[in-house]
């Protein structure tokens, strides 16, 4: 059973909750989100980039780590590789002797951030991509260099975008990651210890299984990895602050209120969440992104800065259905919950209902790390949790004030129609 548990590794990851997803490359001076590999080296040429200016917008935004595409499916390199001369290394970026991963690490790691990567397994300008066991051993290579130039690596992404009906040698490829970053999260693809919700939209599901016998790749073709047995895989929801992936100059950022709908559906109900926010041609992330980071963070500190918490007491039992008392410090006036449950041996609760007295305040179904309701205003010391689970045990139960903060309606799905 321990396959249904979370690892030392896994549970960490959870606690981030939010991270910061960087996009850019050749594709931010081509105004492209997918390119086929012909754009040529040269272009890419941030004059003005700075990495700590990426990671102060992630400290701003409250993301607590932060991924970088290393390699797009276009094939260019952030790295001086030896792999393949489709780098930074050609580029004018630095007179070509820049390391756009190595600045981002050395960023991440003074801000504290925990960094991962991103590796298209997928590569349109690699030639040998056509022989596949030649490809395996360039892609195992240049996982390699990443895995043992940039110190720990919190997460590697494995995006599963082109790659529908292709076989790489995954067990090549995971021994690399296994002996070299072990503790890193692996997304989605090989053997994965994480996995993509199935959308990007930032949008997660009711309910949020920890547990799952597959994997999606991609929101185009019907690929799908069959695991074989359940595994313990929680999902990371990504979506792009801009409609598009890599930053073009007529695109804006999303709304605030996308942004509310957007965290209340991800990390509201258990998932962890990875908002892309794209650096402009310059190397910076602009200033009304920024902006819009800052305010979306400034609402949720007023919304959820000042929880109360309750006194939980397990007082019956039934079956698999606990019912659990809650007792407030004082009588407070409240408009949102916010529930955990400890998952520590595995994601136990399948429902649950939240009451004051004989009135509904919410109801849902999973809750695993967090799992936040908005309800009708009241002022109480009491609550009453019902939940449904086996062995289902409630940690804690939060209560706030927001002043009648709503929640609101994602809008517009507002990725591209390609995906990342």
């Amino acid at each position: 059973m321990s396959d249904l548990r979370p690892t030392a590794a896994q549970l960490a990851w959870q606690q981030l909750e939010l991270g910061m997803f960087v996009h850019v490359g050749v594709n931010t001076f081509a105004g492209r989100e997918w390119s086929d590999g012909t754009l040529p080296a040269a272009s890419f040429d941030p004059t003005a980039l700075d990495a700590g200016q990426w990671v102060a917008a992630a400290q701003a935004m409250g993301a607590r780590y932060l991924v970088l595409t290393a390699k797009h499916h276009d094939g260019f390199c952030l790295w001086p590789t030896a792999t393949t001369d489709y780098s930074v290394a050609s580029s004018p970026w630095r007179d070509g002797r820049g390391d756009l991963v190595a600045e981002v690490a050395e960023a991440c790691r003074a801000a504290g951030l925990v960094f991962g990567v991103y590796l298209s397994p997928w590569d349109r300008h690699e030639p040998r991509y056509a022989d596949p066991p030649a490809y395996d051993a360039f892609y195992t290579a240049q996982l390699r260099e990443l895995c043992t130039r940039y110190g720990p690596l919190g997460e590697i992404w494995f995006d599963g975008a082109g790659s529908a009906g292709r076989v790489y040698d995954w067990d090549a490829i995971m021994a690399v990651v296994e002996e070299t970053q072990p503790d890193a999260m692996v997304f989605t693809m090989g053997r994965p210890t994480i996995r993509w919700v199935g959308n990007e939209d930032g949008l997660a599901g009711d309910p949020v299984h920890y547990v799952t016998d597959r994997t999606d790749l991609n929101s185009y073709d019907d690929d799908v990895t069959h695991l074989g047995r359940p595994r313990y895989l929680p999902p990371e929801c990504d979506v792009s602050l801009r409609r598009g992936w890599f930053w073009a100059a007529e695109d804006e950022p999303k709304s605030l209120d996308h942004l509310l709908a957007i965290h209340y559906r991800s990390v509201g109900r258990g998932a962890n969440l990875l908002l892309n926010v794209p650096p402009d041609d310059r190397g910076l992330v602009p200033d009304a992104d920024v902006a819009r980071l800052r305010a979306w963070r400034a609402e949720l500190d007023r919304c959820f800065g000042r929880p109360v918490a309750a006194a939980l007491e397990l007082v019956a039992e039934d079956g698999d259905r606990r019912t659990w008392a809650a007792r407030l410090p004082r009588e407070v006036r409240l408009d949102h919950l916010r529930l955990r449950e400890d998952y520590r041996e595995g994601q136990r609760v399948e429902g649950h209902v939240v009451r004051a007295g004989t009135t509904e305040l919410a109801s849902g179904l999973t809750i695993g790390h967090q799992r936040v309701h908005a309800c009708a205003p009241l002022t109480t010391a009491t609550l009453e949790v019902e939940t449904v689970g086996a062995g289902a045990r409630l940690v804690s139960l939060e209560v706030f004030d927001t002043g009648g903060a709503a929640v609101p309606e994602p809008g517009y799905v507002a990725s591209t129609d390609e995906p990342t």
